[in-house]
């Protein structure tokens, strides 16, 4: 019996996404949202189910080692996203050295909780990070502001946490709540 080759299986994978009638919902919000085709004064709802099947897409593509299993759940005003994560293989990835007692510290999978609450109104939003939890551990703010700098700002250098930043594409708010995100464009 003749196994499927690496390529085949890539294929069907790939495919696999691009028949997520979920992932492509959120495609085509996204792109109305970000070529405003938005009418203004209105709003756009993403799903948790919408959010989930675009992060099972989208977390691969920017950590492509050493974060599996992506979720986000939502509440009034807050999200908490979950992944199983080992730190040394995110950094590795990107090429980075890390010394041998970090090393030690971050080897190996485990789960990981982040939490934060946001408030957005008048075209700007603030990201607070709430609560930062690996296995069992909670994280304090040292090792909060160790994971930020080492970890979530390399991939994301223009990323604002803890401060207010100016929202594009006309976007008044978000309103988070446990049935979705709710975009709504400026009057």
């Amino acid at each position: 019996m003749r196994r499927p080759s690496s390529s085949l299986l890539l294929l069907a994978a790939l495919t696999l996404h691009a028949a997520d009638p979920l992932y492509d919902s959120v495609v085509r919000k996204l792109d109305s949202i970000e070529q405003r085709q938005v009418k203004r004064g209105s709003s756009v709802t993403f799903t948790p189910e919408e959010i989930n099947a675009w992060a099972r897409v989208k977390v691969p593509e920017v950590v492509p080692e050493g974060m599996r299993d992506p979720r986000v759940e939502l509440g009034n005003g807050t999200a908490a996203g979950y992944a199983l994560v080992d730190f040394l293989k995110m950094r590795q990835a990107k090429g980075a050295s890390t010394n041998w007692l970090i090393e030690k510290l971050i080897e190996g999978e485990r789960p990981l909780r982040v939490g934060v609450r946001i408030e957005s109104g008048g075209g700007r939003c603030i990201v607070y990070l709430t609560r930062v939890e690996i296995g069992r551990a909670v994280a304090n703010q040292t090792v909060i502001e160790f994971l930020v700098k080492t970890f979530f700002a390399p991939l994301y250098p223009d990323a604002k946490i803890n401060e207010p930043f100016d929202f594009d594409y006309d976007i008044d708010r978000v309103d988070i709540a446990p049935s979705g995100a709710r975009v709504t464009i400026k009057q």
